[in-house]
């Protein structure tokens, strides 16, 4: 299975977001918290977040650019209930039980969307508002079209670089 990182070029996401995601946190689209959001609320920091960000499912903060990863199953429940925590603390959820469902919906989403990429295939969301409720468009950027040895997630390129 396939889940995606949080990666970072250089240190723009500590400047255009609010609460930026970790280096290397597992990510998901997490449109969801713009559900009930109106063109009032999309200012500053927080439109950043609505137009273009991935959200860390530890930190919670916004990535640009996710790097597509193999996921074990085991790290897959824990984001699960990291997730289903937050739906508790954020969302007012039940219950972390009555959460990890949509937890883990939102999980799966994701990883549908990494399924058909190669790893270290990066992705970029972008997000609309229409009257019809948030819009997310996917712009995938292919691992040999970026420099990838600069943010090798973790795993190596085996290719002889004398070779093009």
């Amino acid at each position: 299975m396939k889940l995606a990182r949080a990666i970072h070029f250089d240190d723009s996401d500590t400047r255009v977001f609010h609460n930026p995601a970790r280096t290397g946190e597992w990510c998901i689209s997490g449109g969801f918290e713009f559900s009930n959001w109106s063109e009032a609320d999309l200012i500053g920091k927080a439109r950043q977040a609505f137009s273009n960000g991935w959200m860390g499912c530890e930190t919670f903060g916004r990535t640009s650019f996710v790097a597509v990863t193999q996921i074990e199953p085991q790290e897959h429940g824990a984001i699960a209930q990291l997730l289903a925590q937050h739906f508790v603390d954020i969302y007012g959820a039940p219950s972390v039980e009555a959460a990890l469902n949509v937890a883990q919906e939102e999980i799966d989403q994701m990883s549908e969307l990494c399924a058909d990429h190669a790893p270290n295939t990066l992705l970029t969301v972008a997000r609309e508002l229409t009257p019809a409720g948030v819009r997310e468009a996917y712009r995938v950027i292919e691992a040999q079209d970026a420099d990838i040895t600069q943010f090798a997630v973790h795993g190596s390129l085996d290719e002889d670089p004398h070779h093009h």
